[in-house]
């Protein structure tokens, strides 16, 4: 029975990766920013709870008593936003964002960990590193002038909102930083293909 289970859970993994998710080893740094990113990763998918509970409460405000309010429909946006930046560092970890599966498909493993290796040193590395540190100054300066919703009725504490970009995107760079172990491990330690279709 446990085996079946496992060869079952294998069959779904590799379903849900597809044809171009590349196996590569862990290492113990990766294994370490992984922990940390995966524990705020489930942390904040209670927030999609919270987000539906929302949406209920103002649709019953807007349809059942005839009243709309600013900060619901703020607050929705907000919770929506929060969740979804911090679910893209989730998705590196996990291997889970969006491929050009038709290119991918064509490759070896090694060829795809080669592009993976310049994607992460070339564009998300960089990336994530520069609107980390940009959107500091952009916090501060919500913070240094109390920003509020331009909306009347709408939410406070807009810094508070703000500094999601500049977590979403440190947690991006660390989940970035982990992948970039180990696909470096993988091509640099591991000379030799470990896959049928690496060569």
């Amino acid at each position: 029975m446990t085996d079946e289970h496992d060869r079952l859970l294998q069959a779904v993994e590799a379903a849900e990766h597809g044809s171009v998710a590349i196996p590569l080893p862990e290492t113990r740094l990766s294994r370490a920013l992984d922990a940390v990113v995966n524990f705020i990763g489930r942390t904040i998918s209670w927030l999609w709870v919270i987000l539906i509970a929302i949406i209920l409460v103002n649709v019953i405000l807007r349809y059942v008593f005839n009243e709309g309010l600013i900060i619901f429909e703020e607050l929705q946006w907000h919770v929506y936003a929060i969740g979804f930046m911090i679910g893209l560092s989730f998705a590196v970890v996990g291997d889970r964002h969006v491929r050009v599966d038709v290119v991918a498909e064509r490759l070896t493993v090694r060829q795809r960990a080669w592009i993976e290796l310049f994607g992460l040193l070339l564009f998300l590395l960089p990336f994530s590193v520069l609107v980390t540190v940009e959107a500091v100054p952009f916090v501060m300066r919500a913070w240094d002038l109390n920003e509020v919703s331009v909306a009347p009725g709408g939410l406070s504490h807009r810094w508070a909102l703000k500094s999601v970009i500049v977590i979403a995107f440190a947690l991006i760079a660390i989940a970035a930083f982990s992948r970039l172990s180990r696909v470096t491990s993988y091509l640099f330690r591991f000379p030799r293909p470990l896959a049928p279709r690496d060569f």
